[in-house]
């Protein structure tokens, strides 16, 4: 269930992203905010994606203007009034005044080969005992014993602790965090752990590693 083996992956993607947002050269609207988001490491992307989930009060998975600079300021990422409204525009492709969310962060998201898309759906349909398309703390109680964990094991951490500590991971950064886990999130978070790995047999093995596959 833990993700030690991709820390340091992590970290590397972080840095790379601080440095070249830093360099000074012109970049594509939609790849500056994409390193924005690889700056605050896996749950960049996916912190956007909630943020702009909770502003969609009536469902229509479209965001103005106001939205797209409220869940992008609500995150925390270093873009000026003008940038934001650059990428708006930019975003913007058909002149509706809105955006498609779905389509957005889909944009936002790393590109992933098939391979990977389906073994980190795998991931998901495991975790998602009774397949109502998200993970909570009764999924895990459903997939996963906390017997050996050294904590429940040394009564540090109830079983419940332990598996809300592991959707927090999913959560770091969200604006209102649930203790809910979408596949639409859990790809997200993914998609960004995918762009720090070159190479698809250490990413497939990572993932069969950490959910037992």
């Amino acid at each position: 269930m833990h993700r030690e083996n991709a820390y340091s992956k992590e970290a590397e993607l972080k840095n790379l992203a601080k440095r070249e947002l830093a360099n000074g050269l012109d970049k594509d609207p939609i790849y500056k905010l994409r390193l924005q988001c690889f700056s605050r490491g896996a749950t960049g992307i996916l912190g956007l994606s909630r943020s702009f989930r909770v502003m969609d009060d009536d469902g229509s998975k479209t965001l103005s203007p106001e939205e797209f600079k409220k869940g992008v300021t609500d995150i925390g990422l270093d873009l000026s009034d003008s940038e934001i409204d650059e990428m708006f525009s930019s975003f913007d492709t058909d002149g509706s005044g809105n955006i498609n969310m779905t389509e957005f962060l889909v944009k936002l998201r790393p590109p992933m080969n098939n391979s990977r898309i389906s073994i980190i759906e795998k991931a998901f349909d495991k975790m998602d005992a009774n397949g109502d398309g998200q993970i909570t703390v009764v999924d895990l109680k459903n997939v996963y014993s906390v017997r050996d964990h050294p904590k429940y094991l040394s009564g540090e951490m109830t079983e419940n602790q332990i598996f809300t500590q592991f959707l927090k991971n999913f959560e770091v950064g969200a604006p209102n965090p649930d203790g809910i886990v979408t596949r639409e999130e859990f790809i997200n978070y993914y998609a960004t752990i995918s762009a720090s790995i070159d190479n698809d047999a250490y990413f497939d093995l990572m993932m069969r590693q950490a959910y037992k596959l």
